[in-house]
């Protein structure tokens, strides 16, 4: 048994997609907790919870990766919720989002965003 260096192709092993995820918080944004648990809050409602659903309804990784597709949805639910919100706090969240790197198709991505926002 050898406890050297390892083999080369070990060391050059580049990590996988789903392996640099890395959990960001939308504190490092600005985004304010008093933000979020008001929409955590107003989430908890059957028909917003049914009418934002709807409208995320088919996105792909690359529409959350364009960031006026992205503004165009957080200004939208933002109306929807009745949360008025400054363009900074607008540049806030969009910059979160694109960030995370989200794919809508992977559990795990979805597992964690959901884990960041209990």
């Amino acid at each position: 048994m050898h406890y050297g260096r390892p083999p080369a192709h070990i060391l050059e092993r580049r990590p996988r997609e789903r392996e640099v995820w890395v959990s960001l918080s939308y504190h490092q944004f600005g985004i304010s907790p008093q933000l979020v648990e008001r929409i955590k809050l107003k989430m908890k409602n059957p028909t917003t919870k049914e009418r934002v659903k709807q409208m995320v309804e088919g996105l792909t990784k690359s529409d959350l990766q364009d960031r006026m597709k992205v503004r165009r949805l957080v200004k939208s639910a933002a109306l929807m919720m009745n949360e008025r919100l400054t363009g900074m706090q607008v540049d806030q969240i969009v910059q979160f989002v694109i960030a995370q790197k989200i794919d809508p198709k992977s559990k795990l991505h979805l597992i964690k965003l959901w884990g960041m926002f209990r």
